[in-house]
Order: C-alpha cells, then sequence, then structure tokens
C-alpha cells in the first residue's frame, strides 16, 4: 500500500511519521530502506540479502512490522506475493531469545498439505542459518518415531498438517501449552479441503495469550467466522482485491470438443506452437493426472503427474526435479495449486476448468512470480460455460477465447480411424454385447407372432426298456494308477435271513438256572384299608 494513501479503516494501522534523525554536526542521516526499514537483526539482513531479496513485497512491508509489535494480523494477498517470508522473517526475530523444552514447542505453523509444510521448512532454514532455531516437520507419510525424536529435544518452531499434528497429540507425544505464536496459512484451502474443524480444535488448545496470524489469499464467510473466533483486535493487511490474478499473466481460453482425446490433441499442440520451456497441467481428477501424464510420456515429452496418493518420498523427489529443472512438465491436481514457490514456471495449463473460480486464480498464481511474465491457458468444452462464468465474474474481467485450427476436423476423422482399428474399449464392450445378443438370437430363435411351427407325427410307441446292465467294477489296475484314489472297500455278501444260533451255543449256556424264591406279600393294615375302599 503506499505511503501517501490514508484509508479510513479503522482496522489498518497507521505508523506516525517520525522526524529524520541527524548526527550532531548537522548531517542528514539517510533512512534505511528495504527489509533494513523493517525492524529486522543484522542476522536476518544478512540472511535475506544472501537469498537473493533486496527490495521487500507490499504484504512483507506492512506485515513484518505488526507481527514484530506482536500483534494478530489477517494478511490478504495474492498468491505468490511473498506471504511466507512476511510471517517467517518476524517468527525468527522473537523467538531468537528464549529455549524450547522437550515435547512442548514455543509456536506453531499450520499448512494444508505437505508440499507447503516442508516448502515453509526450506524457508526457516534459508532465513534462519543464522539463528540457533530448532524446528521440527510433522507431514504424513513420514516416520513417527523420527518425529517423537525431534520432539522429545525441543523444538522452536513447529510446522505442521493438522491431520498429523492432532495424531501426536492423541498419543501424548506433544503439548501445545507454550505455544506463543500461531500461524494459519492458506487459510481458505484448509476450507476447501476440510480441515477448518481441526484447526478449531487445534486453537482451542492452545493458550489464550498467543499471537495468531492468518494468511489467505481469499477470505470466504466461514474464515471470517473464523478469525472473529479465535483472533483479538486483528489488524487487517490486505494488498490487492481478493481473488484477483497478476497483471502480467496473459489468460487465453482454449474451445475443444467435448472429447477426451481432443483435450490432450489440443494440450499437446499448445506446447508445440509455443515452445514451453517448463509448465504446470492442472486436473481435477487424480485419474486423469494419471492418463495426460502418460499421454504426454507417449509423445515424446518429459512429464510426470504429482497428486495425494502418491507416496509422499515420490511426491517429494517429482517436485524437487521440477524445480531443478529435470523435469519439464509437471501434471497435477490442485494439490500444487496453493503456495509452491517454483520461480521460473512460464506456462499454466488449466487441462479442466476448475469446478471452484477460487482455484483458477491460484492455480495460474504459480506463473508469472517474482515479476515475471507469465502465460495461462484453459481447455474448456461447451459444458465448462458455467464455470467460465464463475471465473470471470470473479476476477473481474472477460478472457479472450479462441479455437484450434484443424481440431474439430481431427476429432471428426478420429472416430473413423478408430472403428476401422477396432475402436476403443467402449466400443469394443458394446460390440461384445451385441454379438453376444445375436449369438443368443441364433441359438434360440423365437417364432414370430401369428406363425405356428407345423405339428410333427407323434413317435411310435416304444417298446419296453431293457433293465440296465449291472455296473462295471473297475480294475485294480486302473484303481493303482490313480494318484490320489481312495482303497476300495471289498463288496459285502447279500444279508440273509436269520437263522436259529442255539445249536452254536456251548452246552453250559443252555443248562437251565433256577430262580430265586420270591418272598411272600405281608399283608397288614394297607392291605386291608385297600381291600375295604370302594
Amino acid at each position: 500500500m503506499p505511503g501517501d494513501e490514508k484509508s479510513q479503516n479503522k482496522n489498518e494501522i497507521l505508523l506516525p511519521e517520525e522526524p529524520v534523525p541527524s548526527d550532531p554536526a548537522g548531517t542528514l542521516v539517510p533512512e534505511p530502506s528495504g527489509f533494513a526499514s523493517l525492524g529486522l537483526s543484522a542476522d536476518l539482513l544478512k540472511a535475506v540479502e544472501q537469498s537473493g531479496y533486496t527490495v521487500p513485497t507490499p504484504i512483507q512491508a506492512q506485515g513484518i512490522p505488526i507481527v514484530l509489535q506482536r500483534k494478530d494480523i489477517i494478511g490478504i494477498a495474492q498468491t505468490g506475493t511473498g506471504k511466507t517470508a512476511s510471517f517467517t522473517l518476524p517468527m525468527i526475530e522473537l523467538l531468537a531469545r528464549g529455549r524450547a523444552k522437550a515435547r512442548m514447542p514455543r509456536s506453531l505453523i499450520l499448512e494444508p498439505t505437505r508440499e507447503l509444510a516442508a516448502q515453509v521448512a526450506e524457508s526457516f532454514e534459508k532465513y534462519g542459518k543464522y539463528n540457533k532455531l530448532s524446528m521440527a516437520l510433522l507431514i504424513g507419510g513420514t516416520s513417527f518415531d523420527d518425529q517423537d525424536r525431534k520432539l522429545d529435544r525441543g523444538v522452536d518452531v513447529l510446522i505442521a498438517t493438522p491431520g498429523r499434528l492432532l495424531d501426536h497429540f492423541g498419543r501424548g507425544k506433544l503439548m501445545l501449552s507454550q505455544v506463543q505464536i500461531l500461524v494459519v496459512d492458506e487459510a481458505d484451502r484448509m476450507l476447501d479441503m476440510g480441515f477448518i474443524p481441526d484447526v478449531e480444535e487445534i486453537c482451542k488448545k492452545l493458550p489464550f495469550t498467543r499471537q495468531t496470524l492468518f494468511y489467505s489469499a481469499t477470505m470466504p464467510p466461514e474464515i471470517q467466522r473464523l478469525t472473529e473466533k479465535f483472533l483479538h483486535n486483528p489488524v487487517r493487511v490486505e494488498v490487492a482485491r481478493p481473488a484477483t490474478t497478476a497483471a502480467n499473466i496473459t489468460q487465453e481460453l482454449i474451445q475443444v470438443p467435448a472429447n477426451d482425446w481432443a483435450k490432450r490433441e489440443a494440450l499437446r499442440r499448445l506446447i508445440r506452437d509455443n515452445a514451453v520451456k517448463n509448465a504446470i497441467v492442472f486436473c481435477n481428477r487424480k485419474t486423469d493426472v494419471d492418463i495426460v501424464a502418460k499421454s504426454l510420456q507417449k509423445h515424446g515429452f518429459n512429464a510426470a503427474p504429482l497428486h495425494g496418493d502418491l507416496d509422499q518420498s515420490v511426491r517429494t523427489r517429482t517436485l524437487d526435479t521440477f524445480r531443478a529443472g529435470t523435469l519439464d512438465f509437471l501434471v497435477a491436481s490442485d494439490v500444487a495449486a496453493r503456495g509452491l514457490d517454483i520461480p521460473a514456471v512460464s506456462h499454466i495449463f488449466n487441462y479442466d476448468a476448475p469446478h471452484h473460480p477460487d482455484d483458477y486464480v491460484h492455480r495460474i498464481g504459480r506463473t508469472g512470480r517474482a515479476g515475471r511474465s507469465g502465460h495461462a491457458y484453459m481447455l474448456v468444452t461447451p459444458r465448462d460455460g458455467k464455470y467460465v462464468e464463475a471465473i470471470e465474474r470473479l476476477i473481474g474481467k472477460k478472457l479472450e477465447s479462441r479455437k484450434l485450427e484443424g481440431l474439430s476436423e481431427a476429432v471428426e476423422a478420429r472416430p473413423q480411424r478408430d472403428e476401422r482399428r477396432g475402436g476403443g474399449s467402449r466400443d469394443r464392450d458394446r460390440g461384445r454385447g451385441r454379438n453376444n445378443e445375436r449369438d443368443r438370437k441364433r441359438e434360440y430363435p423365437i417364432k414370430p407372432h401369428g406363425q405356428v411351427a407345423p405339428m410333427e407325427p407323434a413317435p411310435p410307441a416304444a417298446a419296453k426298456p431293457a433293465p440296465a446292465p449291472a455296473p462295471v467294477q473297475r480294475s485294480d489296475h486302473r484303481q493303482d494308477h490313480r494318484p490320489h484314489a481312495k482303497p476300495q472297500r471289498p463288496q459285502q455278501p447279500p444279508r440273509e435271513e436269520a437263522q436259529d444260533t442255539r445249536s452254536q451255543l456251548p452246552a453250559f449256556l443252555l443248562r437251565p438256572v433256577p430262580l430265586p424264591k420270591q418272598p411272600e406279600k405281608v399283608v397288614g393294615r394297607a392291605k386291608k384299608k385297600e381291600d375295604a375302599a370302594p
């Protein structure tokens, strides 16, 4: 924000003008400029200078002094304006004095994705190399044990994604009672990914006297409600209108037929016609990311996919190769749309029109960074009209649109060429279904309605069938050669009628045995009563 413009916003801080200092001799001392005027220490200024930065961006020039005053802040700026340095630099300055305790970090930075968390960790290492601050990175896809060992030693700066942070807290490996500074970066992305309930839970576990810094590119109503709940008299720093695109990015719509092959062909033609050095291709679905990456590789382009289903080591290696220039084309989902600092991206291709207009702003913000010029293309089909209207309404301008020459003719010729080659998988499935139906009709013909088949004469009465022959037993030779044959039971002779076996008994069993004498019955009163009873 220029210094000669005085805003009437009550939430904006206007620093008082100070007189120009002078030496005893009366010679004017020039005011410090650049980062030296923001109140940073000499070690920090040295690290910033070695990083190649001399002039702070607007969000840095306005936000760093407010953070150093230990006030809550809401920083709103378009992507690629240096929001990461606007909170990492003052945090290093504030945390330079003090010491962390085991499992009790002094500051906490919440990031929506692993890539953003790793990028912030790199910024701390770059700017804090002359300060003895410890740092830990808690993200998914890495070992719990390594992270626990770092927490046990005590960390000054804890950078984490909400899910992994709550996992450590639930396991009793982390206490948040000593957090002095909380940073919620890319708050609108937190909302899109469903992390707002986790952020609210984390904020309730932090001390009430903490300093909270909110940074976002947009400010939807849900984020506004969150800031009103957890921030204390925040200062709002807004250097650009929410959801605006940089003026140094050339944006264009490419109209393509509603055909997957046509979109892939249009992408390949745009890459060849514009002599693209490197680019990021954004897709809405993870499956399309893999398909487009394989298609580019098949046609000789150096491309690789990047989405949330990949292993963390693969994602990190892919980003490193793209930053180093070894990889030319990165096909990614919206996991790479927010906050990733890749300075030299020349082109952005939106293979799919984003469903949310804010995502378009973040996607094309990967190009045109640090004052460079960039180019952004979006492939749109006739079904994407409502998405284009929402994007144009959000950014406040009409996007130029054109068609690629010869693309429609190539699409019309494509189905004929596919039929001669046997068609795609869907055509083969449909053809297979028709053939099956035709075969069924051939095997079981259906007679037309109204036609009656001629009556056939009844067959003559068959003679009484002869009795079935007795079953033939298998030979022992065949049974022996069977590998796992069960042994055959010997055939039992037929059961004969019961015979008198007394003649076969020994003589001593046939001798008569005298029975014992039975005692006489005693007739008493009971007997008389029974006789007397009627």
